[in-house]
């Protein structure tokens, strides 16, 4: 796939590029950048992404980073039984344990909430750091409400850290997810309170909390600048009518004319009046 002259490789992060210090040079340049490529489409192009990474884990698919990002590479595109297979290979190369919640997803995405749950409960949870348990609480309280527990993935969610004032990287998924289980549970009042509370603290547009808070409250948004190529503001006449108007005006007050019974005028506004003559 086609790399844009303007991806050097050097755009990985230091730890990805001590990773991949074990390839030859010119393969390890290769292998950076489509993981640059990987990390700049993700979002937008999930597809292209994946595509991207596929050749990355051609070139090198002994390094977890790359086997990593192939992993969310097929994530982002609902590839979750290829995800998980990815994210437990750079678990074994890595030894880590912070893809553990997002391999809990993807038993989700695969219909098994309960082994996501079972994951949840696992030793695995209490080495993570702060991001990554509030990460577990997150998928834990999915795999919940996809078993139909609404109560109780309102409680799994119900934390200090959903409590605290101070803003954080989760806080505003966290404050959201807790909005939309309430509101399935029918407590609307308390939801449009946390949507609210989301919104506040969500800086980088993560969650669509103001379009639910928008949407809870009855308000439509209209794009005015979008109008129909074919409607004519009110007031204004086409060319092809003016045309045609003035096509006709002529040929009326040639008629009246030609008729001697009158003759034809302008009034201030500049349309015909017929004057008759009186005997």
């Amino acid at each position: 796939m086609p790399i844009p002259e303007d991806v050097t490789g050097d755009e990985i992060d230091k730890d990805v590029r001590q990773e991949l210090q074990s390839l030859p040079k010119t393969l390890a340049e290769d292998v950076a950048k489509n993981l640059v490529m990987v990390a700049r489409l993700i979002d937008e192009d999930p597809e292209g992404a994946y595509g991207y990474s596929k050749v990355a884990l051609r070139l090198a698919s002994r390094v977890a980073a790359v086997r990593e990002a192939g992993g969310f590479a097929a994530y982002a595109t609902q590839r979750y039984s290829e995800a998980l297979a990815e994210f437990r290979a750079a678990r074994r190369m890595s030894g880590g344990v912070e893809l553990w919640p997002v391999m809990a997803d993807c038993e989700r995405g695969l219909g098994r909430p309960e082994k996501a749950l079972d994951m949840a409960g696992a030793a695995e949870v209490n080495k993570l750091d702060k991001a990554g348990q509030v990460e577990m609480r997150l998928v834990a309280a999915g795999a919940r409400r996809d078993m139909g527990q609404l109560d109780a993935a309102i409680v799994t969610l119900q934390s200090p850290e959903l409590a605290a004032g101070s803003v954080q990287p989760w806080t505003a998924r966290l404050r959201y997810a807790y909005a939309d289980a309430l509101l399935a549970a029918g407590r609307e009042g308390e939801a449009r309170e946390w949507f609210a509370k989301a919104l506040e603290a969500d800086r980088d547009g993560s969650t669509d909390a103001s379009d639910r808070l928008a949407e809870m409250d009855g308000v439509d948004f209209v794009d005015a600048l979008v109008e129909d190529e074919d409607e004519t503001a009110p007031g204004i006449e086409s060319e092809d009518t003016v045309v045609e108007q003035a096509s006709d005006a002529e040929e009326a007050e040639d008629a009246v004319e030609d008729s001697g019974e009158g003759h034809v005028g302008r009034d201030e506004a500049g349309h015909a009046v017929v004057d008759r003559d009186e005997d």
